[in-house]
């Protein structure tokens, strides 16, 4: 059993036997009923990037290169123009929480990042000064909030700090979500990160080190509890997945693609569960 899968069962179980029941929740079904969730606060996880502890569970499958295309799009494109990610990645995922322009998600995540140029000022600053604490990712400003609407941003912040061990420079990173559907996205989140990670490292000429990562809010939906005891019934994959990204050390961050990455060892429990979304 992976890591990530023991995380997930200790999750599952403390969620439904401690877990406490949401009030006034926002999110709805599509059949417009609120989606109710028992939820922890305070969740932390801690993988070993360089040891090869990645936080992707075996119980169940995960899409993995949508997610990367995600990130790319965020990151990369720096857009939340829904139309683009459906049409250059096949993304088709956030059509759900489209704004009434038609096509964007709002002054939100990949939008936020063009508008304070935060890749280009985080990887130069990487680069000029290695030993600096001032390696941010922060996508809530609420200026942001005002200008338009739009869901605001779950996976809000991330942090990068650079240690030296022997001859070699690792990258930390640390993700701050403030609320996660841990059996949908959970795993999902924590690898776009690791990927990001994983890019950022390889611009800057880094190993990749340890990923950290802090949910505030970690929540099962009320329509998802029979998925969550099928996942507690399952025996995980004997195999530990890693992910690899396949481009020389000092490739710019723009240039590297979804193709560049790939998933070894993984094979998923089957058959793969099927989860109604909250929006």
């Amino acid at each position: 059993m992976t890591k990530a899968d023991d995380l997930l069962k200790q999750n599952i179980k403390t969620i439904l036997a401690e877990g406490v029941w949401s009030e006034n929740a926002r999110p709805k079904y599509k059949n417009g009923k609120i989606a109710n969730s028992k939820y922890i606060t305070g969740s932390f996880a801690k993988y070993d990037l360089a040891q090869k502890e990645f936080p992707i569970t075996t119980l169940r499958s995960i899409a993995i290169k949508a997610a990367i295309k995600e990130l790319l799009w965020i990151y990369q494109d720096q857009s939340s123009d829904v139309e683009l990610l459906e049409e250059k990645y096949n993304v088709k995922y956030w059509r759900d929480w489209v704004i009434d322009d038609g096509k964007t998600i709002g002054q939100r995540y990949g939008a936020t990042v063009r508008k304070y140029d935060i890749i280009n000022k985080l990887l130069k600053g990487l680069q000029e000064n290695p030993w600096n604490r001032r390696n941010i990712i922060n996508l809530w400003q609420y200026q942001d909030f005002e200008e338009s609407k739009g869901l605001l941003p779950c996976a809000f912040q991330s942090m990068y700090d650079v240690r030296r061990v022997g001859e070699e420079l690792y990258l930390d990173a640390t993700l701050i979500q403030r609320s996660n559907d841990m059996l949908v996205a959970h795993h999902i989140n924590a690898m776009q990160y690791v990927a990001l990670s994983m890019m950022i490292a390889k611009h800057c000429g880094f190993k990749v080190g340890q990923f950290f990562y802090f949910v505030n809010n970690l929540h099962i939906y009320d329509n998802q509890f029979e998925q969550a005891n099928e996942l507690l019934q399952r025996t995980p994959s004997e195999k530990n997945p890693e992910l690899h990204l396949n481009v020389p050390d000092g490739t710019n961050f723009f240039a590297i693609q979804a193709e560049d990455f790939k998933l070894v060892n993984y094979e998923p429990v089957k058959p793969q569960l099927s989860f109604e979304l909250a929006i």
